[in-house]
């Protein structure tokens, strides 16, 4: 029998039909109006309908009942509706199809009360919006384990202290997860009339947020966010491994009160690798050292901030003397300003490739780096505001005046005077 249900995907929902398929995870971060709630219901449908197993269980998971009810449930009956033999559980919000098969919708509210249930495939909408760690690590991966069922994320960015942005950045890195990104300027669904409109109403930053799918549209006065953003676009953000043909340096920020960075990156050509990334706070420098020495890299220089040479009172050494005796041989940054040292970072930026995994720390940082707003004197203020960004931030700024100075510095220097020259 043929059941002919009323959908007619977009070409960039049909790219998506025939490769969600191809992996069990998957996350979708898609502009608003491009149609995500409609795409993941058809194709909940499709995968229950084509389901061999008995009783297929197929799940929905918005962020609230409400919205679960008033959007999705609708869109659930609409597209079944052709199906012989579906029944309705307005109560339940489920629709049970002909071949034993069940597509229900959650609510994320609250996530104990859909424990012990078995699922063929399952889908998180909106997980921006407040989705709770446990709901994926206690609810939804037990359940899909027995069937081996598939699990898909989708949402749009708001901000990033949100599950979707720390899985967004394991997708990056991870190949067995499935990414797609659609930013309105990619796909051109919206008039460009009406797009104009939206933005002279909610501002470019807000506007970047919604439309352009922008991590840092809830951050005014970003230093990096737009150079992160344009690495993401050139797949410079991903799975970069290390490489054991070159040495691998170290770019630290020291933290003496707080937080300690460590960059860890390999000059390969003309690129900058950055494969790994620490950060701790309140560790004496030995703990630092035996983090160097546990990590299978063969070191070749470490650049340090200006501040290694302050000489302790209680030992009588710098702490550059300290990190010496324990075989840690550090270069001492230039002591430049700090706007020329953000400078010499963007420069640098474009040149490097992050891996999105283990840098998550230092890719989140350097997208939230920014400058405060006096709203009395209508200008940014000229130093960044100091938070959890500053430490990597930092490294980061380290790690780009000190290949400066490296890049100008002459190896080659000349041993003997020349003196043929002809005076006429």
């Amino acid at each position: 029998m043929k059941v002919v249900i009323p959908y007619t995907p977009r070409k960039q929902q049909a790219y998506l039909h025939s490769n969600l398929d191809k992996f069990r995870y998957s996350l979708l971060c898609c502009h608003r109006r491009w149609g995500k709630s409609v795409m993941c219901i058809n194709h909940l449908i499709k995968s229950a309908m084509t389901n061999r197993h008995h009783a297929p269980r197929y799940a929905y998971i918005g962020p609230t009942f409400s919205q679960c009810k008033k959007i999705a449930f609708d869109y659930l009956k609409y597209y079944t509706k052709n199906i012989p033999g579906t029944k309705y559980n307005e109560t339940e919000l489920r629709a049970d199809l002909l071949n034993g098969a069940r597509i229900t919708l959650l609510s994320s509210e609250n996530p104990d009360s859909i424990r012990g249930i078995y699922l063929d495939g399952c889908i998180i909408d909106e997980c921006a919006a407040g989705i709770k760690p446990e709901l994926i690590n206690s609810v939804v991966m037990p359940a899909l384990t027995d069937r081996k069922g598939y699990m898909i994320l989708c949402g749009t960015p708001q901000g990033m202290n949100n599950l979707f942005y720390d899985y967004y950045q394991k997708a990056q890195a991870d190949p067995k997860w499935f990414l797609y990104k659609a930013k309105v300027s990619d796909t051109k669904i919206i008039d460009d009339d009406e797009l104009a409109a939206a933005r002279a109403v909610m501002g470019n930053e807000k506007y970047a947020q919604e439309f352009e799918c922008s991590f840092i549209g809830n951050i005014v006065g970003s230093i990096y966010g737009d150079l992160i953003s344009t690495l993401e676009d050139k797949k410079q953000i991903g799975r970069v491994p290390y490489d054991p043909g070159y040495l691998v340096s170290t770019a630290w920020d020291i933290g003496f009160s707080d937080a300690t960075a460590i960059i860890f990156f390999q000059q390969v050509s003309q690129s900058i690798n950055i494969i790994d990334y620490e950060e701790d706070i309140k560790f004496a420098f030995p703990h630092y050292a035996q983090i160097l020495k546990e990590k299978d890299y063969i070191y070749d220089k470490h650049i340090g901030p200006h501040d290694l040479e302050q000489t302790s009172f209680e030992s009588g050494k710098s702490l550059r003397e300290v990190a010496y005796q324990m075989k840690v041989r550090f270069r001492i940054a230039p002591r430049v300003k700090l706007d020329d040292g953000i400078h010499a970072a963007k420069m640098l930026l474009p040149r490097c490739y992050f891996d999105g995994d283990k840098c998550s720390k230092l890719i989140r940082a350097l997208r939230h780096y920014h400058r405060k707003f006096s709203d009395k004197e209508r200008v940014f203020k000229l130093k960044p505001v100091r938070d959890f960004s500053t430490h990597g931030c930092d490294a980061m700024r380290y790690l780009a005046v000190g290949l400066n100075e490296q890049k100008i510095f002459n190896r080659n220097k000349q041993e003997l005077a020349d003196n043929r020259y002809n005076i006429l």
